[in-house]
């Protein structure tokens, strides 16, 4: 075969080569701002050659398609195959303001105004066409506005790595569009000016699959994959990609978004989707392998998206019995993967609970996964979007087993998914909670409820920004646009098994201290410690717990962190001492920017940083230089691993002058007040405007962060953004760590990635006062609890604008019984903790967090099981129902554990509220111990202005503490146990108690552990582990849902006190003689009349 290399000089710095084979011809764009060159060498050329025609099946046969694009000015390359060779275009797209060089062969006399005239009588052709038939053609002119269907790739220079970047454009800055046609056979250069070619001279032929051989019949609208996503579709770009367009009644979406800033069409019915035989990968070979077996693949990658990669690797691991690893990567070059420390199975697993089935070496690759037990398919590559892996566009896609599906965090929207033709995008940003935007964390991890009752799990491990496509088929399409494909697939009979089997990969939650779990008072905008310790003073006046006390930003000196502004603040460390006399604790806020406007050395965050060069770079390796609240800011690169001791130096010094016991960090998304850097960002950038473009809120990947091409130890800042948060939390967690106290950590992170859950947990951003803002809280604070960070809550009563009365009342109810229980407001709002309200509204906000308190133990014993199994602590009602579809929606009432019901109010005016209860489902009123049975639909429960109801499920045994005004306190009462009967009366229940301080506690064994059960009137502990030393005495036992009034009650075989409640059926020992020490087995029985 004949190779043709045409160099192409740049001005004098940058030069490309490009080796074609005789059968290819290019189609070039760029944007250039100086002279340009082009030179031909040509070897042995028998090939024949097009110019604005299309041979199909012909050996060797060249092409030269020019097309006038929109103004976004894009590139396509694009390969297409005829009968029997492979046609390749190239386009290269220059300035008008440019002479450009063409070289042509003499032999072919290429008459330019000859071809002028063919192509105006082809448009005039079209154009009857028009009128006589009422055909929209206008997707086919090109005009200089010019709707050419791919616009969005704008960018040729877009390579991951090294070895692909030396081969690739340099672009220049934007230019009027002119075209360079490139014939690698011509033996001469001809100057022409483009202002002189009419745009019809520059429309080249479709390079499509032949529409005849086109699979194109698919009715079913729900079975189309979008092959167009972008906002510049049209159906001439559909057919360059060969793909088939047909207009599609069903679609209520339009097909361009009206806001200017979207970069993708709405999510629809796609009229342009992937005919049924799209070229993709075949399979070359498969092996099997001491964990499974490996295949080689491949293919010709579409062109509309450049660098595609032809060989791919793909090895798949029998991880677990319940956990598949698979692993699709480009086998000759190293592409970034995640930085995450993930299990690595040393052997097959012994008997999975899934069949893994792969198309046949020599034909299309496909892969499906399938449980054994009832032969349900749960993931399947098969009919769905073609496996797509170029440099910066990865798309894979698969069938799901039913519509019910959970997770791909952080977004504003229903527990369950919609599936009707949605979209989720990845890409952390500052951005309150609103639907159909990214906003503060990546979590590219869903749960999908079966038919069945049974349940599946994805994960793709890869950080780069991307979205996630769910149409009604039912399925989903991932397109990242970086990394590789490195995903597990998760086989479960309950949601259970898929939360623990993704914990396990991605980290579980660390156990928090005990503190932590008590009531948390912040506000932007106290003016001083005087100001702060008033609001201290009224909420303890008014006898509401509260165990931690924040500030925002305000004692800083001009928002620099680790300062404190003595002058204007006040003593923040003798607050802060008065605050631990009290048994309280204290946690201000660190934002990533370091300032760098300070005077030398006057600021040493900044000339510590500089001297450890733990700054991230720009381009040219200079400081990256942002904006943030104190002003100009650089950030540091939490990759690199000196910035851990970095951070620890300064946490350590700031604590040895304000004795901080936990740190909030924020805007960690990266988010910034500039666009990028205080400059800008080179909008050239293979990183900071990529060929494909994820749906980001702000239209670029650098609105309100810095630019994607900003380089970090480990990689560019483009593929580490959505960790940028995930990795700061990392840092601050050790950092912690490591003072001299050698306390449990406690960093509440906006930002988040998958494993965040590991050192930190989160707080839902700058939500708004609304009662819809109060009803969405809970969706998010599920989804973030199966995502393995049961640390998570909301702003209570709303951080932006003023709260109401009513509102914030209901508000502080749910609150109480988010794991995370914080009150947080805006600069210009209105103070509202609950000693700023008057005695009504204290007294309420008072009973409910006595009631939190009282749970703590409870509580504490959920987040143990958390950190060992995975399990939520928040729980959907579909986790704890899993065969009842009922409750697969429900979003409006959730659980602790499996014991304890929430059925919040989240109207206003509303003095009910309608509780689900499955059908023969027993619950108890947590404050009274009337029972209740489960009609299989909603039940209107009273619920008065100063009450939250709260239901008891039966068969639970709740471990309960006297509350006090702090968790130091409180930890020193008397414990006491619910116990609410099930219907064959039994019961059971655990108690994990450590001293709710010490780092590793489990890990050391200083523990106690407790197994509670109830059979047959008798109630038994059994003390598991006892190797730490506490008093933990238990003064009263509450039984609900005993029938008969007792005659007698013995604890340890001594008689006791005890009252009946006929009613509602209520046994209560209210006081223990003697207290029972919960480190000894017990047993308490009771006796009826014969």
């Amino acid at each position: 075969m004949n190779s043709y290399e045409c160099c192409i000089a740049v001005g004098s710095d940058y030069i490309q080569n490009i080796r074609s084979s005789d059968n290819t011809a290019a189609f070039i764009e760029t944007e250039v701002d100086r002279n340009m060159e082009v030179c031909n060498k040509t070897g042995e050329a028998d090939t024949s050659n097009e110019v604005g025609n299309k041979t199909e099946g012909a050996d060797r046969s060249m092409e030269v398609c020019n097309k006038t694009e929109g103004a976004d000015r894009s590139m396509e390359v694009c390969n297409k195959t005829g009968e029997a060779d492979r046609n390749m275009g190239l386009c290269l797209k220059t300035g008008t303001d440019r002479n450009i060089a063409v070289s042509n062969k003499s032999e072919l006399n290429f008459d330019i105004k000859k071809f002028t005239l063919v192509a105006i009588a082809i448009f005039i052709i079209f154009l009857g066409l028009d009128s006589l038939f009422g055909m929209s053609m206008d997707v086919l002119w090109m005009t200089k506005s010019g709707p050419f269907g791919d616009s969005e790739n704008n960018d040729f220079k877009t390579s991951l790595s090294d070895k692909q970047r030396s081969n690739s454009w340099k672009h220049a800055p934007e230019k009027t569009a002119s075209y360079l046609y490139l014939d690698y056979s011509f033996e001469r250069f001809e100057t022409v000016n483009l202002d002189s070619i009419s745009e019809d001279d520059m429309i080249g032929p479709p390079l499509d699959i032949p529409s005849s051989k086109k699979q194109c019949d698919i009715t079913n609208p729900s079975e189309k994959f979008d092959c167009f996503p972008e906002k510049s579709i049209s159906e001439e770009g559909c057919m360059r990609r060969g793909c088939c367009w047909q207009k599609d009644a069903t679609r209520r979406k339009p097909l361009k978004s009206r806001n200017e800033n979207d970069t993708q069409a709405p999510v629809d019915v796609p009229y342009c989707f992937y005919p049924r035989n799209f070229p993709g990968y075949s399979v070359d070979e498969r092996k099997d392998t001491p964990l499974g077996f490996s295949m080689n693949l491949s293919g010709q990658p579409p062109t509309y998206y450049p660098r595609g990669v032809r060989q791919l690797a793909v090895e798949v691991y029998y991880e677990t019995n319940q956990r598949l690893h698979v692993k699709v990567y480009d086998p000759n070059i190293k592409r970034y993967e995640v930085p995450m420390s993930v299990p690595k199975a040393d052997q097959r697993a012994a008997n999975p609970a899934y069949t893994v089935t792969v198309s046949e070496t020599g034909t299309p690759f496909w892969l499906s996964v399938t449980r054994k037990c009832d032969n349900s398919v749960l993931f399947s590559t098969k009919g769905a979007a073609p496996l797509i892996f170029t440099d910066q566009f990865l798309q894979l896609s698969s069938l799901l087993p039913s519509p019910y599906i959970y997770g791909i965090g952080e977004h504003r929207n229903n527990l369950m998914l919609n599936m009707n033709w949605t979209r989720k995008t990845l890409w952390n940003r500052d951005h309150y909670p609103l639907e159909g935007t990214n906003m503060y964390g990546s979590h590219p991890f869903y749960l999908v409820m079966e038919e069945s009752g049974k349940a599946n799990g994805f994960f793709l491990l890869n950080s780069n920004g991307m979205d996630v496509v769910l149409q009604p088929y039912p399925a989903v399409t991932w397109r990242t646009i970086g990394g590789i494909l490195d995903f597990y697939i998760f086989v479960g009979q309950k949601p259970a098994d898929i939360v623990r089997e993704y914990t396990n990969v991605v980290g579980r939650t660390f156990m928090p201290p005990y503190w932590s779990l008590g009531f948390h008072i912040c506000k932007f905008g106290y003016k001083s410690v005087n100001d702060t310790m008033m609001v201290v003073n009224r909420v303890r006046k008014a006898e509401i717990p509260h165990d931690t006390q924040w500030n925002d930003i305000d004692y800083a000196v001009g928002r620099l962190d680790f300062t404190t502004d003595v002058e204007r603040f006040g003593d923040q460390a003798a607050m802060v001492d008065e605050l631990h006399r009290r048994g309280m604790k204290y946690i201000i806020i660190v934002d990533p920017g370091i300032s760098n406007s300070q005077p030398l050395g006057s600021y040493s965050p900044y000339d510590l940083g500089v001297e450890m060069d733990i700054f991230i770079k720009n381009e040219s390796n200079k400081l990256f230089v942002g904006r943030l609240w104190p002003g100009t800011t650089v950030f540091p690169d939490w990759s690199n691993g000196k910035s851990h001791t970095y951070w620890a130096k300064l946490i350590g010094e700031f604590w040895k002058h304000v004795a901080v016991d936990g740190l909030w960090i924020d805007m960690d998304e990266l988010g910034t007040f500039a666009d990028g850097s205080v400059t800008g960002c080179d909008k050239n950038s293979e990183y900071n405007s990529p060929p494909y473009l994820p749906d980001v809120a702000g239209g670029t990947l650098y609105s309100r962060t810095i630019c994607p091409s900003a380089r970090q130890k480990l990689s560019t800042y483009y593929n580490l953004h959505n960790m940028y948060g995930m990795m700061e939390t990392n840092a601050t967690y050790h950092a912690l760590k490591s003072l001299p106290l050698r306390r449990r950590p406690f960093v509440i992170s906006r930002s988040t990635f998958s494993g965040q859950g590991h050192y930190g947990g989160h707080w839902t951003g700058d939500n708004i006062a609304t009662f819809y803002d109060l009803y969405k809280s809970i969706s998010v604070i599920l989804t973030f609890n199966m995502a393995g960070i049961p640390m998570v809550g909301a702003d209570i009563c709303g951080f932006q604008h003023d709260t109401t009365y009513e509102l914030c009342l209901r508000w502080y109810q749910l609150g109480a019984f988010y794991p995370f229980s914080r009150t947080h407001s805006d600069k210009p709002t209105r103070y509202q903790d609950p000693g700023a309200f008057d005695d009504f509204f204290a007294a309420s906000v008072r009973d409910v967090y006595q009631t939190r308190y009282s749970l703590l133990p409870y509580l504490y014993t959920l987040f143990y099981e958390s950190y060992t199994t995975g399990t939520p602590v928040a729980r959907a009602m579909f986790y704890e129902f899993p065969n009842n579809k009922d409750t697969y929606h429900i979003d409006n009432q959730f659980m602790w554990g499996s014991g304890l019901l929430i059925a919040p109010v989240l109207t206003e005016k509303s003095r009910s509220v309608d509780v689900y209860l499955p059908l023969n489902s027993v619950w108890y009123n947590f404050y009274s111990g009337q029972r209740l049975t489960g009609k299989g639909k909603n039940m209107t429960l009273p619920a008065p202005l100063n009450i939250i109801n709260l239901l008891v499920q039966a068969g639970s045994i709740i471990p309960m503490q006297e509350y006090a005004l702090t968790t130091t306190e409180s930890r020193l009462k008397d414990f006491s146990l619910l116990i609410a009967m099930g219907t064959n009366g039994t019961a059971s229940g655990s108690l994990y108690w450590d001293d709710g301080i010490t780092q590793e506690s489990l890990e050391m064994g200083s523990y106690n552990f407790v197994e509670f059960t109830l059979t047959e009137n008798k109630v038994r502990s059994k003390v598991q582990v006892a190797r730490y030393e506490d008093w933990m005495l238990m003064k009263n036992v509450t039984i609900y849902g005993v029938d008969l009034c007792p005659v007698n009650v013995t604890m340890n075989g001594a008689a006791q006190a005890f009252a009946y409640d006929s009613s509602y059926k209520v046994l209560k020992m209210p006081t223990l003689k003697p207290r029972i020490s919960l480190l000894k087995d017990f047993l308490l029985t009771w006796e009826y009349s014969p």
